[in-house]
């Protein structure tokens, strides 16, 4: 049984929302990022940033730097630009993307559920970032950016979303990434028909946001250990709950920056050991165990032969693991995705023409289109407790930070 929780959101006024809630940090250059914050004053950017056009800074990561942001997000409290609820709700978000419409609950998920993995996991997560997270988490007192967590399809709950989605919602506006925002407030009688479809689901699988539930989970023990519980708010974390059929799962493509000292030719070779290579027209592949490979301005198609393909395994056969386990380990010399630097990822997001210039920054480079991988894989792999090789997947939607803000304290 999944249970969801109402809180007060923090939030801005109706007629600020698309000038407040922002695409995550980590999505914008530098030169974008100096740009917003400089010709928009209400951007969450500037509680992310609190030191932009001051003098005097604090170190990346200290308790000094998450101090000012707690300080400016007071400020945006003090001025108008954010404010709290007074009634507890739930929050139906829709966003309209690209022709694709992406609706589900905005609430607390469960860190009672997360301990005892109820919430799944697929990917593993890093002790350094976790405890940054936690003590951002600890000495800002609030969460601003959801989870994705996907579930089974439930008919009831879909049924009751789309009856909500027909009134006027609280927010309506677009973004200059050609994406539609949409948010209703739900309390009251829909608000506990909702939260009853979620007791007919068993679990959950987090589809993006590994470190920022980890995260959540340790500050939540922590407090109940030093007996700081003040309220039930610290034994949740904001998340954004959606139908699994509802995602989109996207590849993340390589681009390794050389040959590790072979010719192509003798590449091509080597790859026939496991691959059946040919020619190909296309740069998509039709199906899984299929990789495309653009070399030398040509493509071509390898097939995996059936003899490595480890179908008792379900992280040994995803077509990722296959690429690093017979042609980036062996073949590239690339041991570890994570901190080599001669590998690169391009979302499916950015796309196939991405790939190919970043292939071309480079005299021996070569590119690899990846199939997606299903949601089936995904939950295969979480249920199982294993771990997805690093950029397996890109999930949309993407959610905004800002718009629904989860006080921890």
């Amino acid at each position: 049984m999944v249970k969801i929780k109402s809180f007060h959101a923090v939030r801005p006024p109706r007629d600020k929302a698309h000038l407040v809630a922002t695409r995550p940090y980590y999505t914008y250059k530098k030169h974008i990022m100096d740009a917003k914050l400089e010709e928009n004053p209400y951007t969450f950017m500037h509680i992310i940033n609190p030191e932009y056009g001051l003098s005097d800074k604090t170190l990346p990561n200290s308790e000094e730097r998450f101090s000012r942001v707690r300080e400016k997000y007071q400020e945006f409290l003090e001025q108008g630009l954010l404010e709290k609820d007074e009634e507890e709700a739930i929050y139906i978000y829709r966003q309209t993307k690209k022709g694709r419409v992406y609706t589900g609950v905005i609430a607390g998920a469960s860190v009672e559920e997360y301990e005892k993995d109820q919430i799944k996991k697929h990917e593993a997560t890093l002790t350094s970032r976790e405890e940054v997270f936690v003590n951002y988490l600890d000495i800002t007192g609030f969460n601003a950016e959801p989870v994705l967590l996907s579930h089974k399809p439930n008919e009831a709950l879909n049924a009751l979303l789309e009856e909500i989605c027909s009134e006027r919602p609280e927010y309506e506006f677009s973004t200059t990434d050609c994406v539609k925002h949409e948010l209703w407030i739900v309390t009251g009688e829909n608000e506990a028909k909702i939260k009853h479809c979620f007791e007919g689901i068993n679990e959950t699988y987090i589809a993006d946001g590994h470190h920022r539930s980890a995260s959540s989970a340790i500050l939540a023990q922590r407090y109940r250990e030093n007996g700081q519980v003040k309220n039930v708010n610290s034994q949740y974390f904001l998340a954004f709950f959606i139908d699994e059929n509802r995602l989109d799962i996207l590849p993340f493509h390589r681009v390794a920056r050389d040959l590790n000292g072979l010719d192509c030719d003798t590449f091509r070779e080597a790859l026939e050991i496991n691959f059946h290579i040919e020619p190909s027209l296309s740069q998509i592949p039709s199906a899984e165990h299929e990789i495309m490979m653009f070399l030398e301005e040509k493509w071509y198609k390898l097939t995996c032969k059936s003899e490595i393909i480890n179908s008792e395994n379900p992280v040994k056969e995803l077509d990722a693991q296959i690429l690093t386990d017979y042609i980036l380990d062996p073949l590239l010399g690339i041991k570890d995705l994570k901190t080599d630097e001669r590998i690169e990822f391009v979302s499916g997001e950015e796309g196939v023409e991405s790939m190919i210039r970043q292939v071309r920054k480079y005299p021996q480079g070569v590119g690899f289109v990846l199939y997606p991988v299903t949601m089936e894989k995904v939950k295969m792999v979480a249920d199982a407790h294993m771990i997805m090789p690093p950029k397996s997947t890109w999930v949309e939607p993407k959610l905004r930070s800002g718009l629904t803000i989860y006080p921890i304290h």
